[in-house]
């Protein structure tokens, strides 16, 4: 019986003990990690603004690679929303859903997971820094913040949170870091930049006519010559097969080296009378538009006039088309698939292209698309134009 009391007594007190010495620990925790980064700051802010590349760089998908993920919400900014379950004891289910958003300087998080706790936030704030005035690298600091309260058994867990969560912090700013680094360093958002409305497009089924232009020397007249005398087999071949343009001619391309572009060309048709009947019967509207304002939009010399029905893409009609290639033209007819594509409109010269390329790409990067295949460019206002400041573009990269 004496033993059975000393053994309570002494259960008290260690009861006791654990009561007095949980009352004293902290009643929150703040953690801090911190990674630094040559990215651009559009592109930093982006990707974090955004879950949808949480995959790619979180530690949870690590712990837990079958989990399954779900966004909601908008693509990006506050409520923007991702939730996870996983049959994985030490992930369990949760969410992630950004409440506090300052461009180009923060991004508030609230978390809702199994761990103790409650109000459990982690914010990413950016800093510029780097060397002399102009700061060329960004600071990614993380802080994550939760509360215990009164929660005695939360605030011994607390003891452990700089192990657990604290690791995976440094794992995932890391992680962070190398995902950032496989982005083209291009800011697409920069002041007077003009690039302009970036998004996600779907692109028809489209019959095309092209030709391997090869490699070509970086010259603008070799270029524009090349990319005339080419159109000039396909306007060949479109006569042969009684076929209309669809759309404006396109550059595909393949390389951009230091002293030769490689690219094909590619142009829109349908057979004529497969479409708006009022477009095939018009005169064409280059054209037309000389006889109206003589000099002011007459054609240059050289430059290659079809009939184009409109700018919006025509969805191939079905079956392929039964083309015969003239003797001797280097045309090719190919009938696409229907795919989605990262688009973007571009004013400016034809040489500033790869630029715009590259940025497409960092766009679509950090809205967590893949892009594939070869970009091309759209030439809304033909040829001659592409190679002054008034050319305009479509700029496409097809995804994944």
């Amino acid at each position: 019986m004496t033993r059975l009391i000393e053994f309570l007594i002494s259960f008290a007190i260690v009861i006791a003990l654990m009561l007095i010495v949980g009352l004293v620990l902290p009643s929150s925790r703040h953690l801090s990690e911190s990674v630094e980064t040559n990215r651009k700051m559009t592109i930093v802010f982006d990707t974090i603004n955004s879950l949808r590349r949480f995959k790619d760089w979180n530690p949870l998908v690590l712990r837990a690679p079958e989990a399954k993920l779900e966004l909601s919400g908008p693509a990006s900014g506050v409520g923007a929303k991702l939730s996870w379950e996983s049959d994985v004891k030490q992930v369990g289910d949760g969410s992630w859903e950004i409440v506090e958003s300052v461009p180009g300087k923060s991004v508030k998080i609230a978390i809702d997971d199994q761990r103790r706790g409650h109000d459990k936030f982690t914010e990413f704030k950016l800093t510029p820094t780097g060397r002399g005035a102009v700061k060329r690298n960004v600071a990614i600091t993380q802080t994550y913040d939760v509360e215990y309260g009164w929660n005695l058994l939360g605030r011994y867990a607390g003891l452990y949170v700089g192990r657990h969560v604290g690791d995976d912090m440094k794992l995932g700013l890391a992680r962070l870091s190398n995902m950032l680094a496989t982005v083209p360093n291009v800011d697409y958002a920069v002041k007077g930049s003009k690039m302009r409305g970036m998004a996600e497009v779907q692109r028809p089924a489209e019959d095309l006519l092209v030709v391997k232009a090869g490699s070509i020397e970086r010259n603008n007249e070799t270029i524009k010559n090349s990319m005339k005398s080419n159109m000039e087999w396909i306007k060949r071949t479109m006569e042969a097969n009684g076929l209309v343009a669809a759309g404006p001619m396109r550059i595909i391309s393949t390389e951009l080296g230091r002293e030769n572009y490689t690219f094909d060309i590619a142009q829109p048709v349908r057979k004529a009378g497969s479409g708006d009947k009022k477009n095939d019967d018009a005169k064409d509207e280059k054209t037309a538009k000389a006889d109206e304002k003589k000099d002011e939009e007459k054609p240059k010399d050289g430059e290659l006039v079809f009939t184009v029905d409109t700018q919006a893409p025509v969805t191939a009609a079905g079956e392929p088309l039964d083309v015969k290639i003239p003797a001797g033209a280097p045309v090719e007819y190919v009938q696409t698939k229907p795919t989605r594509a990262a688009m973007a409109y571009y004013t400016g010269f034809m040489a500033e292209l790869d630029n715009v390329r590259n940025a497409l790409r960092a766009w679509a990067l950090t809205q967590g698309y893949e892009v594939t295949d070869r970009p091309y460019e759209i030439y809304k206002n033909g040829i001659d134009k592409a190679f002054t400041a008034e050319g305009e573009y479509e700029v496409y990269w097809t995804l994944k």
